[in-house]
C-alpha cells in the first residue's frame, strides 16, 4: 500500500470521528447552558475551550463564541466544519481505494455545510451525527478488511479515545452531575445500553464507570483503545513473542492497563487530569503511528524496523 494512501486513510478516520463527537460535546455543553439557569456561562464556556485544546481565544466566552470557535469557523482545527473539510481533502488524495458510495458520502456532506450552518445547534449536530454515521456503516459495508481498513479504524479509534475523553472532562468539570452524566451518556448513544447494564440506577460514578471501563459499548475508553491495539497487530507480521513490535502499540496498551487495572475511585477523584493523560498518550502514539508508517517512500515496508 502507497504511503499517501495509508496516511490518508488514518486521518479520514480520525477527522470524521472528529466531527462526529464535536457535535455530541456541543450537544452535551449547549443543553446544559440551557437547563441550567444558574450556570457560569462564562466560566462553563472557558472549560470547554480549554478541554477542547482552544488557547488562543481572548475576551469572554459565550455560547456563541464555542459555537464559532467549535462549529462553523473553518479556520479553527477543531471546529466541526474544519474537520469534515480535511476529511474530504484525506478523501480526494485516496480516492483510488474508496468505494464510489464513500467517497460520495464525503463529499456530499462537505458540500452540504454551509447549508447546515443556518440550522439551529440542535438540528445541525443530529444532521453531523446521521451524517458521520451514515459514512461508518458506508465504510463497514464496502471496504475490504486490508492495511487500508486497519488504517481506517485505527485513526477512528484513536480519536474516539481522544474524543470520548474530552467529553468526560466536560462532564465532570459541569457544575450540575444530575443534568451532565445523562446528556453525556445520550451523547455517546449509550443512555439505554447503561440502563440496561445498571438496572435503571442513573448516578455519576456509574456512568463514568460504562464510558470508561465497559468492554462491550464500542465508544467506551477501553473498547476503542482495544481495537487500535488489534488494528496495530494486525498491520504488524513480525510475529514477535516478547516486548511489542511498535511503540504505538506499547503506549496504547499501557494506556488502557492504566486504565483498567487501576481501582475506579483514584480514575474519578481527578477525572478531568486523568483524561488529560490519556490525551497526551493517544498524541504519543499517533506521532509513533506517523513517524513508522507513514514515511516519504513509495509503499509501506510492514517488517522494516
Amino acid at each position: 500500500m502507497l504511503s499517501r494512501i495509508a496516511e490518508s486513510l488514518f486521518w479520514i478516520g480520525r477527522y470524521l470521528e472528529r466531527a462526529d463527537d464535536t457535535a455530541r460535546i456541543l450537544d452535551v455543553q449547549t443543553q446544559v447552558l440551557v437547563e441550567d439557569p444558574g450556570i457560569d456561562v462564562a466560566r462553563s464556556c472557558s472549560q470547554l475551550l480549554t478541554v477542547m485544546g482552544v488557547s488562543d481565544f481572548d475576551g469572554v466566552p459565550d455560547r456563541r463564541t464555542i459555537l464559532t470557535l467549535l462549529a462553523y469557523d473553518r479556520e479553527s482545527p477543531m471546529s466541526i466544519t474544519s474537520s469534515i473539510g480535511a476529511a474530504r481533502e484525506s478523501s480526494r488524495r485516496a480516492r483510488e481505494t474508496l468505494s464510489t458510495d464513500m467517497w460520495e458520502a464525503i463529499n456530499t456532506t462537505w458540500r452540504a455545510m454551509p447549508s447546515a450552518g443556518g440550522m439551529r445547534p440542535h438540528d445541525m449536530f443530529r444532521w453531523v451525527r446521521t451524517r458521520a454515521a451514515n459514512i461508518a456503516g458506508i465504510a463497514e459495508g464496502t471496504m475490504s478488511r486490508d492495511e487500508g481498513w486497519h488504517f481506517y479504524i485505527l485513526g477512528r479509534s484513536i480519536e474516539r479515545v481522544d474524543m470520548t475523553a474530552r467529553l468526560l472532562s466536560t462532564a465532570a468539570l459541569a457544575p450540575g452531575p444530575k443534568v451532565a452524566w445523562p446528556t453525556t451518556l445520550r451523547a455517546c448513544g449509550a443512555y439505554e445500553s447503561f440502563l440496561r447494564t445498571y438496572r435503571g440506577i442513573e448516578a455519576d460514578r456509574q456512568a463514568a464507570e460504562f464510558l470508561l471501563l465497559d468492554r462491550l459499548f464500542p465508544r467506551s475508553i477501553v473498547s476503542s483503545l482495544n481495537r487500535a491495539e488489534q488494528c496495530l497487530s494486525n498491520l504488524e507480521s513480525s510475529g514477535q513473542r516478547a516486548g511489542f513490535s511498535t511503540e504505538a502499540l506499547r503506549l496504547l496498551g499501557r494506556a488502557r492497563t492504566d486504565i483498567e487495572y487501576r481501582p475506579l475511585a483514584d480514575i474519578v477523584f481527578d477525572l478531568p487530569l486523568e483524561m488529560e493523560r490519556l490525551q497526551r498518550a493517544c498524541a504519543a502514539a499517533s506521532d509513533s503511528i506517523t513517524a513508522r508508517y507513514f514515511s516519504h517512500s513509495e509503499t509501506l515496508n510492514w517488517t522494516e524496523e
